[in-house]
């Protein structure tokens, strides 16, 4: 945790001193954008790339995937960043965005899985807890619990009164804001798997369907705690009333402060997340501007250097804070394609 946070600021003191010195046009540090859950991972890389190479230690900010994705995909050139970090896939229109504004040549890399955990502090009542009733305790709209064939305004305030099983406590969740990939993948694979196992929602026209589906609470059970997962990680700390969202690697980081729910009567340990057991896992991912290869000195290095058995691997130094890697085989023919440059087509989305 210490190493990792030295990292941090180590490339926060190098990014802000970039940002002054370099010229928007003619600048010869890495701009690295995007996932706040992906962030740690890249400021290790980049706190080793800079500080084993001699190139510039590489500049990052933390903006959410849906932020970093729109900044990437903005145009060509040194004043738009080189590469954006993701908790998530890109989508097709994200793409589209991208190609609309001359950005044509894309690389993928998928680095490897994590998992959206339900959190809260050591000295809290640990939630033990099924999609369906996460489901009915963060959505918008639920069925009527009174009966009938309607859906009506959250009306839970209580854990206890989604389930008796749940702890008689206020439901309350700190999690990221729309524009995070942890959101929106948390409402893919939670609220989402959750509603579908509700018959009266899963019955409806696919519109209305997603519509219910992916609408979380307003009411103040829900808090959107902003980009900063360790915001959330610091609050639960000091409050056991609450419980928070975020990536597994947070997690891995607050041990001895923090512990996670079980989600479908499966834990959140590296071995369930990588075999896709536990059902809130999903993987991380970042892209690269081809056409800034050779332009902006050392992207070439930097993802060569992220893609390397001892960055990624099972003993790789991201394993100590928290990646779960790729498969052998996987890894091999992702760090293939990405130090061959190799571009999307738009046909993987």
């Amino acid at each position: 945790m210490i190493k990792l946070k030295a990292a941090l600021a180590s490339v926060a003191v190098a990014g802000a001193m970039a940002a002054v010195s370099t010229p928007t046009l003619a600048r010869d540090t890495i701009n690295i954008v995007g996932s706040s859950t992906v962030y740690p991972f890249a400021t290790v890389v980049a706190e080793r790339f800079g500080r084993n190479t001699d190139f510039p230690t590489p500049k990052l900010e933390s903006t959410g995937s849906g932020g970093g994705l729109k900044l990437f995909c903005a145009g060509i050139g040194t004043q738009h960043p080189d590469i954006t970090n993701a908790s998530r896939r890109m989508k097709s229109s994200e793409f589209e965005l991208c190609q609309s504004n001359g950005v044509k040549d894309i690389v993928e890399v998928k680095i490897g899985s994590d998992g959206i955990v339900l959190a809260s502090s050591k000295e809290a009542e640990n939630l033990d807890i099924s999609l369906e009733q996460l489901f009915l305790a963060l959505a918008k709209e639920v069925p009527d619990p009174n009966g009938g064939d309607r859906l009506v305004a959250n009306p839970y305030q209580n854990w206890s009164e989604v389930d008796a099983s749940l702890p008689n406590k206020p439901i309350r969740v700190m999690g990221p804001p729309p524009t995070s990939g942890t959101r929106d993948a948390f409402v893919e694979l939670a609220m989402e798997g959750g509603c579908e196992e509700i018959p009266m929602i899963d019955a409806m026209e696919k519109d209305a369907k997603e519509q219910v589906c992916q609408s979380i609470r307003e009411d103040g059970a829900f808090v959107e705690a902003g980009e900063n997962d360790n915001l959330i990680v610091q609050k639960l700390a000091a409050d056991t009333s609450s419980y928070g969202i975020f990536g597994y690697s947070f997690l891995e980081e607050n041990t001895g402060t923090l512990q996670a729910a079980t989600i479908n009567g499966m834990e959140p340990t590296m071995e369930n997340i990588s075999s896709d057991a536990y059902p809130v896992a999903r993987s991380l991912w970042f892209y690269v501007k081809k056409a800034h290869v050779g332009v902006v000195p050392g992207i070439a290095e930097y993802v060569a250097e992220f893609t390397s058995e001892g960055t990624w691997g099972n003993n790789g130094y991201l394993a100590d804070v928290g990646l779960i890697p790729l498969a052998r085989s996987a890894r091999m023919q992702a760090s293939e394609n990405a130090n061959n440059m190799q571009t999307m087509t738009g046909n993987e989305l």
